[in-house]
């Protein structure tokens, strides 16, 4: 079967690998659409916090497809069953799993990462880790059901952002814009922000969207702010950039009694004066991955069309170059790739 592998800093390879094999306690399933995400981006540059992956490694945690093969003992799923995973597989055994937050566990997996992933035709999965898809999802809208159950959780579970709501998030990446349309399709009054290299692609899709954008870079953020919150700032600001200076930003435009939700993990230590925070009465909190409800949750939002997969997922990107959507990404000319194995 064809593979996409990672093989070092800024390489990654097309192999032809023996077609994997189910267990007794696993299903196959054939890869039709895989995602490309941030992290799926630091570790093909293999960049600091990213080096203790293994390679050769088989990439890809994002995908959806179908399932042709159960083992003896699977009783749950049956073949032609469209699936996606849960990628991040927790212990069950751990503080934190016993605890009801998975999300976190002390002994946690990643598809793709710690284990082969699904940038390859076929793979094989266990079914707790696994949510049934129903016929009313294509199978290329579900391949973002990871990333949109990243934002699921950041809007409904770690925050209080409710209809009316005036709400910033900064940054136009995968998350940033999943967690735009999240909190928008529940009548949230969304703006989102970037820099100018965004300007060519992320942020006009943002708008597309229905959802506006503002370029920091470019324009005056402060009267933006004061002109749509009344001088008050943000209700919510949600910081998925990544980058130390989000969580700095974020507190200087979130109203007092406001709320800040991290959800970008910064690669630098930040410098956050807590004084204006603690005066405020700001609420700063995290969101980090998601559970099982999350992922129901963004299939549902699938399912009715609250989400616009086809503007967000860009399919322009082929199984035999990978290397160009790698490089795409990072140079903030796409937003989300997704390969499509069905077709290779």
């Amino acid at each position: 079967m064809k593979a996409i592998v990672h093989t070092g800093p800024r390489s990654i390879e097309i192999r032809q690998r023996e077609k994997a094999s189910p267990d007794d306690d696993e299903v196959l399933v054939r890869v039709h659409s895989a995602g490309l995400c941030g992290s799926d981006a630091h570790a093909y540059t293999y960049e600091d916090g990213y080096e203790w992956i293994p390679i050769p490694r088989i990439m890809g945690h994002e995908y959806s497809g179908e399932v042709v093969e159960v083992g003896d003992d699977v009783t749950e799923f049956a073949v032609g069953d469209h699936v996606v995973e849960e990628p991040i597989h927790d212990c069950g055994a751990c503080f934190q799993c016993k605890n009801g937050q998975p999300n976190v566990c002390q002994n946690f997996e990643i598809t793709g990462m710690h284990t082969d992933g699904a940038y390859t035709e076929y793979t094989t999965v266990k079914p707790r880790d696994l949510h049934y898809i129903p016929e009313d999802v294509p199978l290329g809208h579900a391949s973002i059901t990871e990333p949109l159950s990243i934002a699921t959780r950041a809007v409904f579970d770690r925050s209080n952002v409710t209809p009316g709501d005036t709400v910033l998030v900064e940054g136009p990446g995968p998350i940033g814009v999943l967690v735009a349309a999240v909190a928008n399709s529940m009548g949230a009054d969304v703006l989102v922000s970037g820099l100018g290299k965004d300007t060519e692609y992320r942020l006009p899709l943002v708008e597309t969207l229905g959802i506006d954008t503002v370029d920091i870079e470019n324009d005056d953020l402060e009267a933006v702010v004061d002109a749509r919150t009344d001088g008050i700032g943000f209700d919510a600001v949600f910081d998925t950039t990544g980058h130390k200076s989000g969580i700095e930003m974020a507190i200087d435009h979130v109203r007092k009694g406001g709320e800040v939700v991290v959800v970008g993990l910064p690669g630098a230590p930040s410098e956050v004066f807590m004084t204006p925070v603690v005066r405020g009465e700001i609420d700063l909190n995290t969101s980090y991955g998601s559970t099982w409800q999350n992922f129901e949750q963004a299939i549902r939002l699938l399912s009715v069309g609250a989400i616009d997969a086809d503007a967000i997922i860009d399919r322009s990107f082929s199984v035999g170059e990978p290397t160009d959507a790698f490089e795409a990404f990072l140079e903030s000319e796409t937003c989300k790739p997704v390969f499509s194995f069905a077709d290779s």
